[in-house]
């Protein structure tokens, strides 16, 4: 690995393409994605200029173009216990991180970043994320993790993700010299991007009164022009307006609204020519799945750093 080189990455399970945007340099380039989601794939065609492939598992990984770097946020899902035990390997086979794990084996990237919900440390009392370790050292790969909060890299967010980086053993002289970016406090909040007098976005004053704030009990967050605060995590079901979970801008129609998509792609670290081929309510879907660019940005600084040594 060096300076000159041009490194190859595959975004697997890339919805939007945000891991993509991340880890995008003039010295890197993408040779295979992958997102079987058809809603997901046309924003990813639409700003990347090509579809990702279907599927995962219907693709032999021995097909997947040789790359240096593998990175995806893939879904927590519980192991299998049911067979005879053949190596952690074995353990993680219908699961779609056996499909990841499948591929480290067979490409043998330098590297790899994986992102997912902090709560994969202790799903299914701890015993996904111990086989998910134990299989990626069995693969040869130096592992390590962190939980890091995006609201700590400059976004007017809240949202903590664990993120795991590897690097294989058989390219490596000596253990490598890896830190995860912490970020730092900082004065960037929701209310230096939201937009004013927006149309469209409005919950009707019945919602309202009937269920948003039928409790006086501090919810949902309310912010406008005003809140030096960060918003609460997006979540995918964001279109659904839910009291507990919602962030919702005194604004609009009826005095009330949802988030707008730029005040979407703003709390992501979307840059604002990212275009939504999409309804609005799939827009919140993706943006709620994807990821924190920034986080994922300084990361791959960090790797690439890694790389060119």
């Amino acid at each position: 690995m060096n300076s000159n080189k041009q490194f190859k990455f595959v975004d697997l399970f890339a919805g939007i393409g945000g891991m993509r945007l991340g880890f995008s340099r003039p010295f890197s380039q993408c040779v295979f994605s992958s997102e079987w989601d058809k809603y997901a794939q046309k924003t990813y065609q639409i700003n990347f200029r090509e579809k990702p492939f279907g599927d995962i598992n219907q693709i032999d990984p021995q097909h997947i173009p040789d790359h240096d770097l593998l990175i995806g946020g893939f879904p927590c899902q519980p192991f299998s216990t049911i067979g005879k035990r053949e190596g952690f390997l074995h353990e993680t086979q219908g699961s779609l991180f056996y499909k990841i794990a499948q591929i480290l084996q067979t490409k043998k990237p330098f590297s790899f970043l994986l992102e997912n919900v902090p709560g994969l440390v202790t799903h299914d009392k701890g015993k996904t994320f111990d086989i998910i370790l134990k299989t990626l050292d069995s693969l040869n790969y130096d592992v390590r993790y962190s939980i890091l909060d995006a609201a700590l890299f400059k976004l007017p967010q809240v949202r903590e993700r664990i993120y795991l980086v590897g690097f294989c053993r058989e390219y490596l002289n000596e253990r490598v010299d890896f830190m995860f970016p912490v970020g730092q406090q900082n004065d960037v909040y929701i209310n230096q991007f939201v937009e004013r007098n927006m149309e469209g976005y409005s919950i009707s004053q019945h919602l309202q009164k009937s269920y948003l704030f039928k409790k006086n009990d501090g919810r949902p967050q309310i912010v406008d022009q005003n809140s030096k605060v960060k918003v609460k995590t997006f979540v995918s079901t964001y279109y659904k307006i839910q009291r507990l979970t919602g962030t919702f801008v005194r604004d609009g129609e009826t005095g009330l609204r949802l988030l707008s998509e730029n005040e979407c792609k703003a709390i992501m670290g979307f840059p604002k020519d990212f275009r939504f081929p999409v309804s609005r309510t799939q827009m919140y879907r993706q943006i709620g799945n994807s990821v924190a660019v920034p986080v994922i940005h300084q990361i791959a600084d960090r790797i690439y750093d890694v790389m060119q040594q």
